[in-house]
């Protein structure tokens, strides 16, 4: 049920299972798409240190999940004018300095191009500024590849543009789920399977899951947008 619904923001409680229900769900779900499978309740790593380099040690206390503009943005044109702030984000989810992840588009107003943005904030609060992590990755106009970039190496706001799919916590240490999956045997990739895996558990009880992951061997394929903005979508 929605509750709170105030300039255009709309509140939802989610289902929220126990971390070793989940475990044995996923444990179960994976193995229909990776060979070798390992799910398990563990303590969160000390995300400041390598190989995550977050700005807070953890990814829990309070969590919550925000999803913000959409696709409805992208068409029949790219709204350019549809732009955030991730600390306002943190506010409008009760949560304020709250350690924000997950992915969008980055500002136009900032960039001036199409990007993709991985947002990794540590929201300002009580007089303390915000703690920007956060990549960009876009088109390179030298080479055509990919090009990824430290935010705050070249810009200094928290702002997004038309979509994000968030991840909202205290960024606290605490106990977290420990997904270890390789050999892929199937057609999903590992977030779309793990959607998979808890929407055919739970069907319509809506869970929702955040966090980060490490690919240590192998290749992925990234979808990196181009420049510019279509001038119509269909």
């Amino acid at each position: 049920m929605a509750t709170g619904a105030k300039h255009g923001i709309e509140k939802f409680v989610l289902y929220q299972p126990r971390l070793e229900e989940l475990s044995d769900v996923l444990q179960k779900g994976l193995k229909e798409n990776f060979a070798d499978v390992h799910v398990s309740v563990a303590d969160c790593p000390d995300l400041t240190k390598d190989p995550f380099g977050f700005p807070v040690k953890g990814i829990c206390g309070k969590p919550r999940i925000a999803d913000v503009g959409g696709v409805p943005y992208l068409i029949p044109v790219a709204k350019l004018d549809k732009i955030y702030d991730i600390n306002t984000v943190a506010r409008d989810t009760d949560l304020p300095g709250a350690f924000i992840l997950g992915a969008g588009a980055a500002s136009s107003r900032t960039l001036g191009i199409n990007a993709e943005l991985m947002p990794l904030v540590h929201t300002e609060h009580e007089g303390k500024p915000a703690v920007n992590g956060s990549y960009v990755a876009r088109i390179s106009p030298t080479d055509g590849g990919c090009l990824l970039e430290k935010y705050s190496e070249k810009y200094h706001d928290c702002d997004f543009g038309l979509l994000g799919n968030l991840y909202v916590s205290e960024g606290k240490p605490g106990k977290v789920l420990e997904i270890r999956a390789s050999r892929r045997i199937g057609q999903f990739s590992l977030v779309t399977a793990i959607r998979k895996s808890l929407e055919n558990h739970y069907g319509d009880k809506p869970v929702a899951m955040g966090g980060t992951f490490i690919i240590e061997k192998g290749k992925a394929k990234a979808h990196i947008m181009g420049k510019l903005w279509h001038v119509g979508m269909q």
